[in-house]
């Protein structure tokens, strides 16, 4: 997608921009993240292919706190990182689902039950996915720029995207 500045929505006093430089950057912001992110958390990874959705999935398993490899689970459907300490990471990838109900057999609310979820392509699914969520939208700028901007759907994520804004920059 093309920024463009007369078509973007105006930020509301929720939604937090961030511009990433690189992919280490991307990476670092998926810890901060995943260090926030507990059981029932629902956070969806809106963006073209090569927008960094899997990157900025490295990052929040990493911070979450799980060794496990993280790679895109488009043949899969669905990764599950393992916690150091016991625990869950739940990473789903849409893409190939064309509709809600196909994702309706993968029992989201049983994965919600017991760790985070992390959707990429959540727009395929949006009709079954829970009201309260975290939707983050990645955009491509150039081969090394990503645009992220964090959208908080719930009282619960406005509370995690603060915290996140005082890692990134010290202020709420």
């Amino acid at each position: 997608m093309v920024y463009n500045p007369f078509t973007m929505p105006i930020l509301d006093a929720n939604t937090f921009e961030f511009f990433s430089r690189s992919p280490a950057q991307t990476r670092r912001v998926g810890m901060r993240l995943g260090a926030y992110l507990e059981r029932g958390d629902l956070v969806c990874l809106h963006g073209e292919l090569g927008s960094g959705k899997t990157t900025l999935m490295q990052g929040i398993a990493s911070g979450w706190g799980s060794l496990d490899l993280v790679s895109s689970p488009s043949f899969v459907l669905v990764n599950v990182y393992r916690h150091l300490e016991g625990g869950e990471l739940f990473h789903l990838d849409a893409f190939r689902l064309r509709s809600a109900a196909e994702a309706m057999d993968l029992d989201l609310d049983n994965m919600l039950n017991r760790g985070p979820l992390v959707v990429e392509w959540p727009e395929h699914i949006r009709a079954i996915l829970p009201s309260e969520h975290l939707w983050i939208t990645l955009e491509w700028m150039n081969e090394e720029h990503r645009s992220l901007r964090f959208i908080p759907r719930a009282e619960h994520y406005i509370t995690l995207l603060q915290f996140l804004r005082q890692q990134l920059y010290g202020v709420t």
